[in-house]
């Protein structure tokens, strides 16, 4: 059978048992290469897929692969676009270098096309190949360099590790990589982080280490890029906020779920992380009262959704924005036996929208007025503290804000 009629059903009639990865992998070469059969159980179904888009692109594994960084004017694009993901990832990545400063490893990120962006500078002569490689403006996608790991994430979004001899040019066998996604609040890939090391094995798992720290950038990431949103950070245990694992979710002024990453997916029932069109509201079992209360609570808040889930959640602005027009909270409606006809003579001209600070304030005094005065209770279903509600209540107002104030 031909490579190019490769089956799912065509496996190779290989040993049950291989001593060795390097051997199992030798062993699928040999299978995919040159008898042209799956080899399925040998290597990852993303190495093999991998395998079959490079060889539409070139039949020669001796082939030499040159590391040439794409033209000026291409850098220069690629890196105006990704201005706001290199400054959130600067932290990040300076905390990896330095925890992998003595295991010989380098660390390296692309944008959404493989454009390499930042990486550890290589010695020359120590090791040629990183040396081609660890410098911005090189393109590690598959057409360029075969199969590596983020050129495998570029093209198919999802995490991946590629060893020694998976690479499909014989030339980068001496090279180990795992890379990682990074996604924005829209779901499209933006970057790939990768962790590589030449002529030696990893002395950890680089797999969980760059998933780790790729979640660390893509969560900065999605708050950065929630203008105008409510910020959600939920999980079942409030010890699990402000990490990696913390689910994440955006929920605009209409009350619609924006987008979530991928904890907040699997946490919140979604089939799959970034935009979203569903009802932040009835997911959440809440109300738009109930998400301001808890974005004013000094820390995490419990809440069950709607399915049943209990979570703890905090709730909060996009840095830099204190205000946002667009949330209006409704008024409460007074009984219909009180509602007083208006001549329309009398009708008065719309009021401006109020602010966030004004709807903060009806909110209080509101629950307060229905609570008879009892600023414990009232502080408890607000879910802020006693000194945060009488702060509130003591701040001054501005004339907008008095004009707005029911």
């Amino acid at each position: 059978m031909s490579v190019n009629s490769l089956g799912a059903t065509a496996h190779a009639p290989h040993q049950l048992f291989a001593p060795t990865h390097a051997e199992r992998v030798q062993r699928a070469r040999i299978d995919f290469f040159e008898q042209g059969l799956r080899p399925s159980g040998l290597v990852s179904e993303a190495v093999i897929q991998s395998w079959m888009r490079c060889l539409r692109v070139s039949s020669n594994q001796r082939q030499k692969v040159a590391f040439e960084p794409v033209s000026a004017s291409r850098q220069h694009a690629a890196r105006e676009r990704s201005r706001g993901l290199l400054e959130l990832a600067q932290p990040p990545l300076q905390t990896l270098e330095q925890a992998l400063s003595g295991t010989g490893a380098h660390v390296l990120l692309t944008n959404g096309d493989g454009v390499m962006l930042y990486a550890t500078p290589a010695p020359q002569g120590r090791r040629m190949l990183m040396h081609g490689v660890a410098r911005t403006g090189v393109c590690v996608a598959e057409a360029q360099v075969g199969t590596n790991a983020p050129g495998v994430v570029v093209a198919t979004g999802k995490a991946c590790t590629v060893t020694a001899s998976e690479h499909y040019f014989e030339g980068l066998h001496g090279l180990r990589c795992a890379a990682a996604p990074i996604r924005n609040t829209q779901g499209a890939l933006v970057g790939v982080l990768d962790v590589s090391v030449e002529n030696q094995t990893f002395g950890f798992d680089p797999a969980a280490m760059v998933g780790l720290y790729a979640t660390t950038i893509e969560n900065a990431l999605l708050r950065a890029q929630a203008r105008d949103q409510l910020v959600l950070r939920f999980q079942t245990h409030p010890s699990l906020l402000d990490s990696p694992l913390e689910g994440l979710a955006g929920v605009a002024a209409d009350g619609t779920l924006a987008w979530t990453n991928e904890a907040g997916a699997r946490l919140l029932g979604c089939a799959a992380p970034g935009p979203q069109q569903m009802s932040a509201l009835e997911l959440l079992a809440t109300d738009m009262r109930g998400l301001l209360g808890l974005a004013h609570a000094d820390a995490a808040r419990p809440l069950r959704l709607a399915s049943g889930l209990g979570l703890w959640v905090q709730v909060r602005l996009r840095e830099g924005v204190p205000q946002l027009q667009a949330w209006e909270l409704p008024a409460a409606q007074p009984p219909a036996a009180a509602v007083q006809p208006v001549a329309r003579e009398q009708e008065q001209e719309p009021q401006p929208a109020a602010t966030l600070r004004a709807h903060s304030r009806q909110l209080i005094q509101q629950t307060l007025a229905e609570q008879g005065g009892n600023v414990q209770r009232t502080a408890r279903l607000l879910g802020i503290s006693r000194g945060t509600l009488y702060r509130r209540l003591r701040e001054p107002q501005s004339p907008a804000d008095s004009s707005s104030a029911v």
